[in-house]
């Protein structure tokens, strides 16, 4: 734990965001007969046994900070955690396309600035659009072959997939409020417990079996160990000490280390323009720890905090 306090959070943030760049290359070698609440289910009871230990301190402390956390805890954990993951699963198992529903993810950072500005009262400082236009234009370079001739398909995986980019631009926010007053083992907790409630319901309206068999079982426990359990430690150890606008530059390691990761998995090459992409990301994540505290204003927090417009923050 010592050794992850001298490191900055939003580095945390772009290795937990990197290691979620090899879950949708899993999620899309599940049996097609799985379906994507069953997934998602089985990964929340995993994540649930394995912060079971938090579970209760974690409640008592989100009750005791007032209804707007409880308020934040649940969105987190029944929109971030459960239907936006159900979605995004369903974008990529349910259909053929692979890249567009990580395409869409672009999108999240728009979301996070937006409602981090709103919601928190955080004001970007001229300096971080440095960071985030390259950061944005490289991601576009990388998920698109042909950056002048974009290309997006089904109505059915763009609704999915930007139903859960909104949801986790949103959790992104909602997160960095809760660091506020939670430990990060706390806000951990919450959201997986919160997330197995969402997905249990999603399990009976969908009619779906809470169990597919041995093969997809060992990939989602994959799913929920390493881009769930470690990555959302780091992840949600980082955002105590990182502005939720900074953290979703970071972020976006993730879409860009999916795509990447997608297309040596199905035997293609990047173009020039795509590893040009790929230098703009890592440089933009690269060069934001030395410059975190400069590039966004937060408003001066004290505690019990209130979610609020930022015109009434200012």
């Amino acid at each position: 734990m010592r050794r992850l306090t001298a490191i900055p959070g939003v580095v945390l943030i772009a290795v937990a965001a990197a290691l979620w760049g090899t879950d949708p290359i899993i999620r899309k070698t599940m049996t097609p007969t799985t379906s994507a609440t069953t997934i998602v289910f089985g990964e929340h009871v995993i994540l649930v046994l394995c912060t079971l230990p938090f579970l209760l301190p974690a409640l008592r402390a989100v009750f005791r900070a007032g209804w707007r956390y409880v308020t934040a805890a649940v969105v987190v954990g029944a929109g971030a955690s459960a239907v936006a993951t159900i979605l995004f699963t369903d974008a990529l198992i349910g259909h053929s396309d692979y890249i567009t529903p990580v395409v869409i993810q672009k999108i999240q950072p728009f979301v996070a600035i937006g409602a981090a500005a709103l919601l928190l009262g955080e004001r970007p400082r001229q300096g971080f659009w440095w960071f985030f236009l390259p950061a944005v234009a490289g991601f576009w370079l990388v998920n698109q072959a042909h950056p002048l001739e974009p290309s997006a398909k089904g109505l059915v995986v763009v609704a999915e997939a930007t139903g859960a980019a909104v949801l986790w631009g949103l959790g992104t926010v909602l997160g960095r409020y809760l660091s506020r007053e939670l430990e990060f083992q706390h806000v951990l907790s919450l959201r997986f417990f919160f997330g197995l409630l969402a997905s249990s319901l999603a399990l009976l309206v969908m009619h779906s079996p809470a169990y597919s068999n041995g093969h997809d079982a060992s990939l989602i426990l994959y799913l929920a160990l390493v881009t769930g359990l470690v990555a959302l430690g780091l992840y949600y150890y980082g955002l105590q000490s990182t502005p939720a606008m900074v953290a979703s530059v970071a972020e976006l390691t993730y879409p860009a280390v999916a795509i990447v990761a997608g297309i040596y998995a199905y035997g293609q090459q990047l173009s020039w323009s795509q590893w040009l992409g790929v230098a703009l990301i890592i440089g933009s994540v690269t060069l934001l720890p030395v410059r975190r505290r400069r590039v966004v204003a937060e408003p001066p927090h004290t505690r019990q905090s209130e979610l609020v417009p930022a015109a009434a923050s200012a």
